[in-house]
């Protein structure tokens, strides 16, 4: 009943909230009214745009969304320490798979290391807090997600950022491009739960201080959205040099553009700092042939172990 209840605070709406937690509405809405009833405390605001939370239900929702994650964790603690036994580890990542970023490497682990199978798990764009969105897997790969102390993270190589825009842009056919050229650029939209920090550096917002003046009117989520936007609009965006790489190997109507000045993305692994599997451990400080973690850890990024 709490899950139910956090999943509407934090929706905002019946609706958004039912979805989420795959149940009908009118169940998510009875089991509301019960467990207002069960406190005997109001807890929800309910008008026409959704519901918002009353003073009883802010106060409540701190400790029932504390109690919820904590229960959750528990359970793919639980859930991970089984695949640590059976031999497995749960591989996330966006975007592009790590296999085709370091083909050489990950072989040569499954050679080094043939009783443990990896499967991995296409995950959408980071949200907060990071803990809960990578909670399904064991460790995760993409550019640096947002920093929790329940989530430890390494730096395994930084990356140069290109402009990619579809072919048919005025900036297409220009053979690189300074950061100061594209900043007042229109750029694809991002899903408003998507970490606005996280969706801000592919628009360039660390070196704007800011938003862009202009998106498109997108919600994208994953990769997938971002490239099937730019394929509809006259938008950009910026990626990884190594992911443009791999974009415009598969699909036509796509340019990637040098991009001069800009910070780049670091390319990171991250796992949870409470769980302890040795498989992971094993996966991280394995150097392979093209060294997986190209960069030593600092005391603060430091994995488990």
């Amino acid at each position: 009943m709490l899950e139910y209840f956090v999943a509407v605070a934090e929706e905002g709406q019946m609706t958004r909230a039912a979805r989420r937690l795959e149940l009908a509405q009118p169940a998510l809405s009875q089991a509301m009214a019960q467990l207002e009833a069960d406190f005997g405390l109001k807890l929800l605001e309910r008008h026409a745009r959704g519901v918002t939370l009353t003073p009883a239900g802010a106060i409540l929702y701190d400790k029932a969304r504390a109690a919820v994650a904590a229960s959750d964790e528990a359970v793919e603690t639980a859930r991970s320490l089984v695949r640590s036994k059976s031999g497995t580890i749960e591989f996330g990542f966006v975007g592009s798979p790590p296999g085709l970023h370091s083909p050489k490497t990950m072989e040569a682990f499954a050679r080094a290391y043939p009783e443990i199978e990896i499967h991995y798990r296409e995950l959408p764009f980071p949200t907060v807090p990071t803990s809960r969105w990578m909670a399904n897997v064991d460790i995760v790969a993409c550019h640096l997600p947002r920093a929790e102390p329940d989530v430890w993270v390494r730096t395994v190589r930084r990356e140069a950022r290109v402009i990619l825009a579809p072919s048919r842009h005025r900036l297409a056919g220009c053979a690189q491009l300074r950061v100061e050229e594209v900043l007042d650029e229109t750029f694809i939209g991002f899903d408003p739960a998507v970490d606005p920090v996280w969706a801000g550096f592919w628009s360039l917002d660390d070196h704007r201080g800011s938003p862009p003046e202009r998106i498109t009117g997108d919600r994208a989520a994953n990769p997938q959205e971002v490239l099937a936007a730019l394929a509809m609009s006259d938008a950009i965006t910026t990626i990884p040099e190594s992911a443009a790489g791999i974009i415009v190997n598969y699909l036509s109507g796509l340019t990637p553009i040098p991009l001069l000045g800009a910070a780049p993305s670091q390319i990171a692994l991250a796992g949870h700092e409470g769980r302890v599997n040795p498989l992971v451990e094993t996966l991280v400080s394995f150097p392979g042939e093209e060294g997986l973690l190209l960069e030593p850890a600092t005391d603060e990024l430091a994995p488990p172990g």
